[in-house]
Parts: structure tokens; sequence; C-alpha cells
């Protein structure tokens, strides 16, 4: 059974997606020629700012995501990266937050619509983004290297049974995407829900956060004990990497059952 090599890249975007799309296409590269097989970029890389804006938004086939896919083919690896996409009619007026997975032949594999939009801490997402149905036509998993991959998105990190739907859908790797906000104790919160992910579905989980102004960095890839192998602080770009083992999943799992265990199932609220 072979090992997953993964990179995580920590970047710092602004609200030039020409300026976002050469930090990405940079990561993906430098990922790539340090062995890399799955990179994993934050949310919000095609576009960023204080205050998130309609601006920001891109088609699903705009310039960014062009960039981003045709490194991708270039570096022969598989890519997560998190994007903000118009909207499929005029007449919504609110974009979509979107994490995409794009496979080693540049072309699009899937993509998740992030479910749990940011209304908390004086920040309000649902004023600009829609958010994504609670459904499994809405659920990314890719199978990678003897791993199944599943994708989050930030807050999301806040709703355990999100990631109980991947463990469900069989995911050994919890891929999170993040901007997350900075603050008072929010660094701990983030560090403290990503271990808490890992460790209760006995899965590693790559936190791909973004770092700079009014975010916190922190970006990490933990074990499926909960335990960090590689992390970061703010700095404004980093990239970590490490090999992922399917028999660490497997000897973990029988040590610690608790996902054959479970007596509640997960239901979409409403």
């Amino acid at each position: 059974m072979t090992t997953l090599p993964v990179a995580v890249a920590q970047l710092s975007a602004t609200a030039d997606a020409d300026h976002n799309a050469r930090l990405a296409t940079a990561a993906i590269a430098d990922a790539a020629g340090r062995g890399a097989e799955l990179v994993v970029l934050p949310e919000y890389t095609s576009g960023w700012a204080p205050r998130l804006g309609p601006d920001l938004a891109q088609p699903a086939d705009g310039s960014f995501m062009r960039a981003v896919c045709e490194a991708a083919r270039a570096a022969a690896v598989h890519v997560v990266v998190g994007t903000t996409e118009t909207g499929p009619t005029a007449e919504e007026g609110r974009a979509r937050n979107v994490a995409v997975a794009i496979g080693p032949d540049g072309t699009v594999r899937g993509r998740y619509v992030k479910v749990h939009l940011f209304d908390a801490f004086g920040v309000r997402e649902s004023d600009v983004l829609m958010p994504g149905d609670p459904d499994p036509a809405n659920t990314l998993v890719l199978d990678l290297g003897g791993l199944r991959v599943g994708v989050a998105t930030c807050y999301d990190l806040r709703f355990p049974e999100a990631f109980r739907v991947l463990a469900d859908a069989g995911a050994h790797v919890l891929v999170v995407i993040a901007a997350w906000a900075e603050g008072p104790g929010k660094v701990a919160q983030l560090q403290t829900l990503a271990r808490a992910r890992a460790l209760e579905n006995t899965s590693y989980l790559l936190l791909a956060s973004q770092s700079g102004h009014g975010r916190s960095g922190h970006s990490a890839i933990i074990d499926p004990l909960g335990v960090p192998i590689a992390e970061t602080g703010d700095e404004t770009t980093a990239t970590l990497r490490a090999d992922l083992d399917p028999a660490v999943v497997n000897r973990v799992r029988e040590t610690v059952p608790s996902l054959r265990h479970r007596r509640y199932r997960v239901v979409p609220a409403g």
C-alpha cells in the first residue's frame, strides 16, 4: 500500500485575480517540485478583500480557474482550490463559495459549494453568497493513492456533522480550505476544531488557511489521532509537506473504532 504525498499551501490573496493566479500557480509548481501529488490551496484564493463583495467573483471558466487548471496540468498534480463563482442566474445577485478539485490532466473533477455561510463575529457571507445544498450531490470526495479524500470549507469546521457526512462517504482524509478570520482566540479555535475533526473521524486533516491582514494563517497537516504532523504560524506564504499512509488510518481505526461504534445517523436539517 503506497503513501500519498501531499502539500498544503498557505498564501495571502488580494482582490486582484491575476495576482492571485500567479500566487496559486507558483504554489502548485513549488509543491510539485517537492514531490506532492495533491496540492491544497486556501478558500478565497481567487480573490479576498476585508469586505466580501460580488466583484470578487468570476465565472467557473474565468481567467483564474484557467490558470490554475493549466498549472495543475503542467505539474501533473491534483489540486483543491477555493474560488468565488458568479451565480448561474443574474437574478440571484449572489455568488457561490466553491472548492474545486482539479485532476493532473487539468480538468475539473468535482466541486463543493460551501454549505455553512459565515454569519458570525459581525460578518455576513449570506449577504453576498448563496449557500450550497446539504445533500449528497454537493459532497466532494476523491479517490487518490489508496485514500479517499473529502472536502469542506472554513466555517464548516464548526459543524461536526458535515465531517460525519464525509466519513460516511468513506473519507480517510479531510481537506479543509479556509480564510479563517483573525481576532481574539480565533487561532486557538481553529486549531482545536481542526484537531477535533481529525480525531473524531480518525482521519488525516489537511488545513490550508489564508494568511495576511484579517486572516489567521496557521495551516496544518494533522494525523488521525489529532496530532499535527506539520503546521505553520501566520507567515505570509508557507508550504507544508507530508506523506499520508493508508496503513496509519487502518491501524488507528482498529485501535479506536469509534466510527463503527456510532449509534446516530446524520440527517440534513430542514
